[in-house]
């Protein structure tokens, strides 16, 4: 009775085993396994064949993954174009069973480096500039926020939509560089002056004010501004859609206001500091427009 019992317990704990071992998944086909088995599907499928063309594409991509796009795109397409993706499969089986080889590897893999070390595949060693990074920075942040808001399916929203954000975005950059480029003093660029047009002769007493302070940024505007109103009104200043650059040009000589309108760009729009030698060769430059304005005020 003993010797039955062992017996029976062997035999159920290896009918057990059978079973968990039968439940197992079978292993995933090789790479030249998946092509043969989804060319035998296409070679026998009929040419409106959809579900052929389905099983050719599962087989295909339980052994080769996302690698054979072309193949798949030929599958997935209605009707399937299996004279196509026929000759795809072929080709790839050819390869796979003939694979590129040299009898001399470290004489290729010279030859490999020669090739890579000409001046046309330097930009391959070159790190990515701030502009790459900076565009590999806004395309993650966009993609977290897409994953944000429709979860890890946001990756499938369509290519226009990165490109409306984009055009957005530069349409924004854009508007503020035109605003802050137009020739008008903003809270930003006068703060503390009084609102209204104002006569040529006060800004170039304010100019002589901000310079005595040593404040010679807010000078060199006063200064383009009282050559500005000396050249197109009063108003020119406050509410002309024009640039500083566009209302030198009514000068007699727009090229003579060039030592005073390059300092006034750089400081500006550049955030760069006016130094003493160049505010001097910039009041001189101010001086013909000056005085006609004193002598009206």
């Amino acid at each position: 009775m003993r010797f039955l019992a062992v017996t029976a317990l062997l035999l159920a704990f290896a009918s057990l085993t059978a079973l968990t071992a039968s439940a197992d998944p079978p292993p995933p086909p090789t790479y030249r396994q998946a092509v043969e088995d989804a060319y035998n599907l296409v070679e026998a499928a009929a040419p409106d064949d959809t579900a052929s063309a389905r099983n050719a594409a599962s087989a295909l991509e339980a052994g080769t993954g996302m690698t054979q796009l072309e193949i798949l795109s030929d599958l997935q397409r209605q009707p399937p174009d299996f004279e196509d993706a026929r000759g795809r499969l072929l080709a790839l089986l050819a390869v796979l069973d003939q694979p590129a080889s040299t009898s001399d590897p470290q004489l290729a893999q010279q030859r490999l480096h020669d090739v890579l070390a000409m001046h046309r595949y330097d930009a391959l060693h070159r790190p990515p500039s701030w502009l790459d990074r900076l565009g590999q920075w806004i395309g993650d942040r966009i993609g977290q926020l897409l994953n944000l808001l429709f979860g890890r399916g946001g990756g499938q929203v369509p290519g226009w939509f990165f490109l409306l954000v984009s055009a957005v975005g530069l349409g924004a950059v854009a508007i503020i560089l035109f605003r802050s480029a137009r020739g008008r003093f903003t809270e930003g660029l006068m703060a503390n002056q009084p609102s209204g047009p104002r006569a040529p002769a006060d800004y170039f007493a304010e100019a002589d004010r901000l310079a005595a302070r040593g404040d010679r940024v807010g000078a060199i505007r006063n200064l383009c501004a009282g050559v500005a109103a000396t050249l197109a009104g009063e108003r020119t200043w406050e509410g002309s859609p024009l640039t500083v650059r566009e209302i030198f040009q009514r000068a007699p000589d727009p090229a003579g206001l060039r030592p005073l309108l390059a300092p006034f760009e750089a400081a500006v729009y550049g955030g760069r500091d006016v130094d003493a030698a160049t505010y001097e060769h910039a009041t001189q430059v101010a001086a013909p427009f000056r005085q006609p304005a004193e002598l009206a005020a």
